[in-house]
């Protein structure tokens, strides 16, 4: 029985004797493994085996487990501490099934229990055991897409382009280790939600695809902590749902020849973004929290940017409707909230209720403006909107009552 991952010996004597440990695993093949009666009373022991040491160490399992860690065992992790000797067997980066099954076996040896499984044996590990620790695999052709055997688990970068997808590959869902996915020029149309169990993704690429949207239950996912550059260029994307904007480790945005009419108008909450890209799509004009935004780089070019209103649409409602005192009064004073409190069509109206210059909150009684901006206020590097050598936008603001318009009336003027 083995188990693939990246193992770290800590010896527990190192902070006695005023040592540390180097703090990074080596790729290791773990082998549970059959000894013979005769040269040892317990017939089975741990080996762990590297490239550099093919043979492997041997650890004694049979009531020699003081603790098992096994938290994020999720997350491909886990951590083994012996009795004698005192060392902690650091795992990591292991398929989390078969970490399980490999963590219920050590318990079993531990306890003196048979193990299902059949044992291996005390041999030195092959060169060829540790090709299966790739992690980098970039397919180009249709003809290369693996179609009959899996993915290596220990993939962080995978590329398959060009293959003629329709759909997300199910079995890249299970690549836990994956910082970078790139699925470009291919003809996918949705994405499943499955994609934020993705919980170390950095960087996505989608671009040159068939998608129409991206859907909220990954802005819900743990790619709000993860993921830092996302490709959706070259897709029929309409709009952004208002929670795209939890994706708050944003750093670089492509949506460049898309079919958006518009913005997320929380854009301002992506305070890590620096490089924003949305050419060639049909914007009529930038939400409000976009002046919020402080880039490195930022290009619009090629967007139907249309002249500023006169006049101001006014949809104020007096006196407020219960509904909106009440969501109000939840956000301005920072009420949490969710479908497990109040209903999910609340929650949702909530989440996309717009906020006025003064910082407050409104959700359908307000005053709608709008104004021009320079976007060398927002970004470093400027992209000519058009080819008259423009930089000014229009841009689209919210006021919740007629005394925050009046007071910036002259903003629009």
């Amino acid at each position: 029985m083995k188990l693939h991952c990246e193992v770290e010996v800590v010896s527990r004597l190192l902070p006695a004797l005023g040592l540390r440990n180097r703090g990074k695993g080596s790729r290791a093949v773990l082998s549970l493994c059959q000894q013979t009666p005769t040269s040892h009373p317990h017939p089975a022991c741990l080996l762990i085996s590297t490239l550099k040491d093919k043979r492997g160490t041997r650890y004694e399992l049979k009531e020699n487990i003081e603790q098992l860690f096994t938290k994020f065992v999720d997350e491909g992790k886990a951590t083994v501490r012996l009795k004698k000797p005192p060392v902690d067997i650091c795992l990591s980066k292991a398929n989390s099934s078969s970490l399980k099954g490999f963590l219920s076996a050590v318990r079993l040896v531990h306890r003196g229990s048979d193990v299902d499984a059949p044992l291996s044996t005390l041999t030195s590990v092959k060169p060829s055991e540790f090709e299966k620790f790739k992690t980098k695999m970039v397919i180009t052709s249709k003809k290369d897409y693996p179609l009959s055997k899996n993915f290596p688990y220990s993939l962080e970068h995978l590329q398959t382009s060009y293959c003629g997808l329709v759909r997300v590959d199910m079995r890249m869902l299970c690549l836990k280790n994956l910082r970078k996915l790139d699925l470009s020029h291919n003809h996918i149309k949705k994405l499943p939600a499955t994609i934020g169990d993705l919980i170390h993704l950095q960087e996505l690429n989608l671009n040159d695809n068939h998608l129409e949207s991206f859907s909220v239950a990954l802005c819900h996912s743990t790619l709000q902590k993860s993921l830092r550059c996302l490709d959706l260029s070259k897709n029929k994307i309409k709009a952004l749902p208002v929670q795209f904007c939890q994706l708050r480790e944003l750093t670089d945005i492509k949506l460049d020849d898309n079919e958006l009419i518009r913005l997320p108008f929380k854009i301002g909450q992506l305070t890590n973004l620096r490089f924003l890209s949305a050419a060639r799509n049909k914007l009529p004009f930038l939400p409000s929290e976009f002046k919020h935004l402080s880039l490195e780089y930022l290009d619009l070019f090629g967007n139907r940017f249309e002249q500023p209103e006169v006049l101001p649409i006014i949809m104020l409602q007096v006196p407020l409707t219960l509904l909106e005192y009440s969501a109000r009064t939840v956000l301005n004073s920072r009420i949490p909230y969710g479908s497990h409190i109040i209903p999910f069509h609340l929650c949702e109206d909530l989440d996309t209720a717009k906020t006025c210059v003064c910082g407050r909150f409104c959700l359908s009684s307000f005053i709608q403006g709008t104004t021009t901006m320079n976007l060398h206020s927002v970004a470093h590097t400027v992209v000519l909107v058009d080819n008259m050598g423009s930089t000014e936008v229009p841009i689209i603001s919210y006021f919740c009552s007629l005394d925050c318009y009046v007071n910036s009336s002259v903003m629009l003027k």
